[in-house]
C-alpha cells in the first residue's frame, strides 16, 4: 500500500522544498498553508497523474497542516483529558518530547492520507 518512493516524496514535499516562512505561517494563514500545501503536492506528479489523487493529497495536506489536526489526533489518544495544548500532549510532558511526538504523528497521518489518496484514486 504504501511504497519507499511514497516515503521519499513526503520528506522533499515536507522538508526540502517547504520554506521556512511555510513552517512558520502555515497554522496562522491560508496563503502560506495553501501554499505549501501545492508546493508538496507538486512530486506526487512523478507517481500519478490522477487528478483527484492528487486533489486529495493537497486537500489533505492543506487542511492537517493548517489547522495542526495532528494535535487532535493525540490529544484524543491521550483520553482527551485536560485542555488542548498545542501539542495535544498534557502540560508537564516535556516540550522537546511532546514536540517530536507530535511530528511523528503528523508525518504518519500525512503518509496515510497519500497512500490512501494512491491507492484508491490512482
Amino acid at each position: 500500500m504504501f511504497t519507499a518512493d511514497q516515503l521519499v516524496l513526503h520528506a522533499i514535499g515536507d522538508y526540502v522544498t517547504q520554506s521556512h516562512w511555510m513552517a512558520t505561517n502555515k497554522t496562522r494563514s491560508h496563503v502560506a498553508a495553501g501554499l505549501h500545501a501545492l508546493v508538496y503536492t507538486t512530486p506526487f506528479a512523478t507517481q500519478t497523474w490522477s487528478v483527484a489523487a492528487l486533489a486529495v493529497i493537497l486537500v489533505t495536506h492543506f487542511l492537517i497542516d493548517r489547522y495542526r489536526l495532528a494535535r487532535y489526533v493525540v490529544w484524543a489518544k491521550n483520553g482527551a483529558r485536560g485542555p488542548l495544548t498545542a501539542t495535544g500532549y498534557p502540560a508537564g510532558t516535556p516540550d522537546w518530547l511532546a514536540v517530536w511526538l507530535l511530528i511523528a504523528a503528523d508525518n504518519v497521518i500525512h503518509v496515510v492520507m497519500n497512500g490512501v489518496a494512491l491507492r484508491w484514486l490512482d
